[in-house]
């Protein structure tokens, strides 16, 4: 045999054992989460044709009409941009680059809908009323059409659509596609065949196999695949095939398309698979109805600029998006798996159930590396592995020697928690129901480790710290240090506040705790607490992972979380604020939840910087360094407003005007990211009215109550699930105009109606006090005149009756005796004691009332004049106005007191009282022209034992009034009393 016969006899058989080793395939729903809509939730069924524009929504033609979806809500669509489609049976839609729509209708022509308008092409335009297959917008921007009678296209500019037929070689009927590939070539697929036109052909060519060939689809090789209508699918060729070969097809199937990523993908009539190998159909590579695709018959099919894939079937949409954790496919479900660090770095899985422990790469299980059920293990540093299980506990030596050690009678058939080798080479172990821990050295098994206080509660984790600390894990938030035979024991008091701790993790930053309600970090003698941002609390972390970089992650009972490591250091210099974070659960193909009791750890990293994640029933992966995301920020579209009940379309570039006097409003706004809607992020403001962005949870409209008339600004930005923000947003600008009532017209007509009102009531107020005043003041007034009436009546008549009988005494007695003159004395103080009370009575009988000011003083001063031997004149100058009630007494009672002072001490023989009603100020002045004032007291300002002037005084500085005397001996005393204007009137 020649050389060259014997390599490729090798080649063949090395290739035939590849294949036999090789890892099988990972199963489709490992690799993509699977998502179906039927009638049910909104979407169409029967859907015909995908397509997705630059505004980022799906559009869906279907025989009952135009849809789009957000990700979140199917909506019926009977218009484009504000303009109604023609007909609701629709066979096809594409988008333009320009995010131009085109449709076309079942039965009719096409059209296109644009911000600017739309156009509908029928006859006039060259196209006849027979229906349309399929639309493509060419690299040119033409506008190519496969109509049921042939194929017409749109030249950019153009006004009419032109027709290609057998002009250029192409069939004139039963077009079905039109398809652009890479290298140029235009391809159309009709039910007689392929035909191509390579760049700067003039005619078309047919390829082989002849025959019908439609759903074309180009391979990432350029190779062309198409449909023939029965079932099978056939690699296109230029070029014949080998005479007498007959046309076979490759697998069945009803369409292929390939994926940006190279895959293919088949249609079948009643699930949909992914194809690894062109002539193997696999199960695990299908979804079907059992594994609850939406329904039968499966026709249009589209990847989004996501890179998710759509599937349209007669009872509704399927969606399969690629996840970010990858669940390591297993050839028998584990019941309770747990992940066991092997001694070179890779990762070994075992079960609690009825398995043994495998070495196992991403794709699945490697080699068989020990025997029987494992609850709990360690590797140590030097690459021993202990593994417990129910039974006995096993060591396997790094070149792989087994040794077993029987458990104490007492253990026998329980379950191992945890296991840790201390510094001397003992190794601990946990132990359930409440049998504390065991150390095993030299053999033996020793209760406690020898040590007398240790509780007996479980222990549900272990780890040896950097200061040889045997940390042992528990539950009520506690957890018990040993070191040299000597216990410690943290807890609340250290701010330990996680119910059953369930993890350890010791770093740079010191230990790290996980349990029941969170993660906690031990560090300068305390715990303190870990939060995330938006109140998230980190529950349930069974596993804790800190990577060389610095990121932090944790695996807990609701999902796989990534604190990067920038996030983390801020958190080490301030505590109080909450960490951002990243979550990979259900929606990213995990499958369960992490531990919560065993086998624990949850996560482990492996030598290759794979993350391994264990769930109650999976293992999976997430490599750190190369996580799948979506860098495209999601495009943001204000979709509709409601104002007072009443719904308005939302334009395009314009400002939104609203009915006068709207109160209410709620504004419907979306974010078009398709791959994880429900971990967009949403913010919305309404400028003038919030302060801060809002960010809600699980809607997307924003709601405003009584609003006032005003211009509005609406704004609302979004993130993908990977934290992509949009920051251009969308914005939408209004203007709710005023009513009557809400202008500026009426309020002012309001202020002015509110001025005079209350000025009317401070009129009446006014009105009122005065009268009161007025009544209070006649009662005070006919009360005094009472008294002096009573007392002229009565006494003073009576002490004139005694004068007289006195005086009639008198004459009996001889003149110049002593007896006479002494009773001359007593009379003429009797007579004087009489004049002063009849000035008393005098001053009661005075008036006071505030409207004959003037004349109340005129009477007093007329009154004092008829007992006294002096003549009285009073003048008033200017409009006698009403003074303030308090001005007026404090006046009347300083005017009262000077005429009274002039008239009995002055000795004058003129007084005068002169009033002045000025605008600046009003003034009382009494002159005389009596003795005048001593020097004395005008310099101590009161007479001693006289308080009249001290009183006058302290009058006018109640009144805000000013007080003059001047006074010159032997010329009289002048009293002025001035009041400015704006306190007296």
């Amino acid at each position: 045999m020649s050389l060259r016969a014997r390599t490729v006899l090798l080649f063949l058989f090395l290739n035939c054992c590849l294949f036999a080793w090789a890892a099988p395939a990972r199963p489709l729903l490992t690799d993509y989460t699977h998502t179906a809509w039927t009638e049910r939730d909104g979407a169409p069924a029967g859907a015909t044709k995908f397509a997705q524009g630059p505004d980022g929504w799906l559009w869906i033609a279907s025989p009952t009409g135009l849809y789009r979806f957000d990700g979140v809500r199917y909506q019926r669509s009977d218009t484009v941009y504000g303009h109604p489609l023609d007909s609701s049976n629709l066979m096809a839609v594409s988008t333009a680059p320009d995010g131009a729509v085109w449709v076309a209708y079942r039965v009719g022509g096409v059209a296109v809908f644009s911000k600017d308008g739309s156009h509908s092409y029928a006859e006039a335009e060259g196209l006849q009323p027979v229906g349309a297959m399929h639309i493509e917008v060419a690299p040119d921007s033409a506008v190519w059409v496969a109509m049921r009678d042939g194929v017409a296209v749109l030249r950019p500019g153009a006004q009419r659509f032109a027709r290609l037929g057998a002009a250029v070689g192409l069939p004139t009927l039963g077009v079905f596609q039109i398809l652009f590939a890479r290298d140029g070539t235009t391809w159309i697929g009709t039910n007689q065949g392929a035909w191509f036109r390579r760049p700067g052909e003039a005619r078309f060519t047919q390829a082989w196999p002849r025959g019908a060939l439609v759903a074309l689809a180009e391979a990432p090789d350029g190779t062309l695949w198409a449909n023939d209508f029965n079932g099978g699918n056939h690699q296109i060729r230029t070029t014949p095939p080998a005479a007498g070969q007959p046309p076979a097809s490759e697998f069945e199937g009803n369409a292929v398309r390939f994926d940006r990523k190279g895959t293919m993908w088949v249609t079948h009539a009643f699930s949909v698979e992914r194809k690894l190998q062109p002539g193997a159909a696999v199960p695990e590579q299908q979804v079907a109805k059992a594994d609850g695709l939406s329904g039968p018959m499966l026709g249009a099919h589209f990847e989004d600029r996501e890179g998710n894939l759509w599937i349209g079937t007669s009872r509704g949409i399927d969606r399969l998006r690629p996840n970010r954790l990858r669940t390591t496919p297993v050839p028998k479900e584990l019941a309770y798996p747990a992940l066991v660090a092997g001694p070179h770095g890779q990762i070994w899985v075992g079960d609690y159930g009825d398995a043994d422990v495998w070495r196992y790469g991403p794709d699945g299980r490697i080699s068989l590396e020990a025997r029987g059920q494992v609850t709990a293990s360690h590797t140590t540093a030097d690459g021993v592995l202990w593994l417990g299980g129910t039974q006995h506990l096993q060591r396997r030596d790094r070149n792989g020697a087994m040794t077993t050690f029987s458990y104490p009678a007492e253990l026998k058939g329980l379950r191992v928690h945890a296991l840790q080798q201390d510094r001397q080479g003992g190794l601990w172990a946990s132990f359930s129901t409440g049998k504390g821990v065991y150390r095993l050295s030299d053999g033996a098994w020793t209760k406690s480790g020898g040590l007398q206080d240790l509780p007996d509660m479980l222990t549900t984790s272990m780890t040896l710290d950097r200061q040889d600390q045997l940390w042992l894990a528990h539950m009520r938030s506690q957890i018990t240090l040993i070191k040299d035979g000597a216990l410690r024991t943290l807890g609340a008091e250290q701010g330990l506040q996680l119910g059953t701790v369930l993890s350890l993790l010791e770093d740079q930053a010191g230990m790290w705790t996980g349990g029941e309600d969170g993660v906690a970090l031990y560090r300068n003698g305390r715990f303190t607490t870990l939060r995330g941002e938006r109140s998230e609390r980190f529950r349930g972390v069974s596993g804790l992972v800190r990577l060389p970089g610095g990121d932090l992650w944790l695996h807990g009972a609701e999902g796989l979380y990534r604190i990067a490591s920038a996030e983390l250091d801020k958190w080490l210099h301030d505590a109080r604020t909450g960490v951002a974070f990243e979550r990979f659960d259900a929606q990213d193909g995990m499958q369960g939840h992490a531990a919560q009791l065993r086998p624990l750890p949850s996560l482990r990293r492996d030598g290759d910087g794979l993350l391994w994640y264990a769930t109650t029933g999976s293992v999976g992966t997430i490599d750190p360094a190369n996580i799948l995301r979506n860098r495209l920020p999601p495009p943001v579209d204000i979709t509709g407003l409601l104002a007072d009940g009443e719904r308005h379309a939302i334009p395009r570039g314009a400002e939104l005007g609203l009915p006068q006097g709207t109160r209410d409003i709620q504004i419907d706004y979306t974010a078009l990211s398709l791959s994880l809607p429900e971990r967009v992020r949403l913010r919305y403001r309404l400028l003038g009215m919030d302060r801060a962005w809002q960010e809600p949870v699980g809607r997307r409209q924003a709601y405003y109550t009584n609003l006032a008339p005003g211009k509005y600004r609406f704004e609302v930005i979004a993130s993908n699930e990977d934290n992509i923000w949009n920051q251009q947003g969308a914005v939408l600008e209004f203007d709710i105009p005023p009513t009557f009532v809400q202008s500026m017209w009426f309020k002012l007509l309001l202020a002015a109606l509110g001025t005079l009102l209350l000025y009317a009531a401070y009129a009446v107020r006014i009105r009122s006090l005065t009268r009161r005043m007025h009544e209070r003041l006649q009662e005070r007034l006919d009360e005094r005149t009472r008294i002096a009436r009573t007392l002229h009546d009565t006494l003073l008549q009576s002490v004139q009756a005694l004068l007289l009988s006195f005086d009639a005494h008198r004459r009996h007695l001889q003149a110049g005796t002593r007896e006479r003159e002494r009773l001359d004395q007593t009379l003429n103080l009797a007579e004087q004691l009489l004049v002063e009370g009849r000035d008393q009575i005098m001053d009661l009988r005075a008036t006071a009332t505030p409207e004959a000011l003037p004349l109340t003083l005129e009477q007093f001063g007329k009154g004092l004049a008829e007992h006294r031997a002096h003549l009285f004149e009073a003048r008033t100058s200017g409009i006698v106005r009403q003074l303030q009630p308090s001005v007026h007494l404090e006046a009347y009672a300083v005017a009262r007191e000077a005429l009274f002072n002039a008239s009995r001490y002055a000795g004058a023989t003129r007084i005068q009282l002169e009033m002045v009603y000025g605008r600046s100020a009003f003034s009382v002045r009494v002159i005389d022209n009596g003795r005048g004032l001593d020097e004395a007291v005008l310099a101590a300002g009161e007479r001693p034992g006289h308080w009249g002037l001290s009183g006058m005084r302290e009058r006018a500085n109640g009144i805000g009034a000013s007080l003059t005397i001047d006074s010159t001996a032997g010329k009289g005393t002048t009293v002025t009393l001035t009041v400015p204007g704006k306190l007296a009137y």
